[in-house]
């Protein structure tokens, strides 16, 4: 199979009513068989303003509470599983794994095709976390869709963490590990505090699948780091994403020593100094809004965190794109 269709039309998504899940077929890769999925939550009344959420690394679309805000607000919400993720996820397919960003750009195209196009919404914002907020912004700095209104990246991951030095050092190597041992799995130590701080079987509010989003995260792969790093490059260099951009994350990072402590009142994942650094990378007109207390998933954080978050988005919207 080498071009796109729809697999299934919208049945009931395993949310519930009065969420739907679309299937889309994607191109064959080395693994086999490729599929993106479409959820939507509809708006109360008929609009002609949507919005995209694409999720981050070891991730799905669960965040039920967004969706609903995003209706309030009087926008259709859509939420797209990429390839090798949540609803997407194939048991023959290694989980997360692409190698390289721009891979995405086929269900990137293929859902904004049916929001717009099919769908008929003339207005329409991309939500992004996390990864997703890296890959979002090279996917339109290259499409320019016409009916793009806006962004909302909610703690892009747009440099590595850690020092300048290992950076530096550590790209070429991964680059180079990349291409020639691409599976080559990359060690790395996952604590499971944040998952367990997420999840209401452990120390959170939010119900989540955990063989989709487990706890421990999924392996970190070489040659998709490597595709990582050639993404930061890309945003690093400057993007011309021409529309009005919002960019949330934590105001503190914290790492293992205290993670326990911080769980609920920092980012354990990304370096929020980096978030600042490189947002105005993105386009021409930023904004950065530091959420005192936020989580990693700003609109996962604590319920006053996350409401000061959704009254930023909202204040946002009304200065520049509503």
């Amino acid at each position: 199979m080498t071009t796109t269709e729809a697999t299934t039309g919208p049945v009931e998504d395993v949310l519930g009513t009065p969420y739907t899940a679309e299937t889309i077929a994607l191109a064959d890769d080395e693994e086999g068989r490729v599929v993106a999925t479409l959820v939507k939550r509809s708006a109360a009344a008929v609009v002609d303003r949507a919005v995209l959420y694409v999720h981050g690394f070891c991730d799905y679309f669960f965040q039920t509470e967004l969706a609903e805000w995003w209706n309030e607000r009087g926008y259709d919400f859509y939420a797209l599983d990429l390839r090798k993720y949540g609803r997407s996820l194939l048991p023959h397919q290694t989980p997360n794994y692409v190698t390289d960003l721009t891979t995405y750009f086929e269900e990137l195209d293929a859902a904004w095709a049916r929001v717009t196009d099919r769908d008929g919404h003339t207005k329409v914002l991309i939500a992004a976390h996390s990864t997703g907020g890296l890959t979002t912004p090279l996917w339109v700095n290259e499409r320019r869709p016409a009916e793009l209104t806006g962004m909302v990246l909610n703690s892009p991951w747009l440099d590595m963490q850690g020092s300048t030095l290992l950076r530096l050092v550590g790209t070429p190597l991964v680059k180079q590990l990349g291409a020639r041992r691409p599976k080559f799995h990359i060690k790395r130590h996952v604590s499971g505090v944040y998952g367990r701080s997420l999840h209401q079987d452990h120390a959170g509010e939010w119900d989540f699948d955990l063989n989709l989003k487990p706890l421990s995260s999924f392996p970190v792969y070489a040659a998709w780091l490597s595709a990582i790093r050639e993404g930061h490059a890309k945003l690093q260099a400057g993007l011309e994403v021409p529309v009005p951009v919002l960019v949330m994350s934590s105001d503190k990072t914290r790492w293992t020593a205290h993670m326990s402590q911080h769980a609920h009142t920092a980012d354990l994942v990304l370096d929020v100094d980096q978030i600042r650094r490189w947002s105005i990378a993105i386009g021409r007109h930023v904004s950065y809004i530091a959420i005192p207390d936020a989580r990693h998933d700003v609109v996962l954080s604590l319920p006053d965190v996350r409401a000061r978050a959704y009254d930023v988005i909202s204040r946002w919207l009304d200065a520049w794109v509503d």
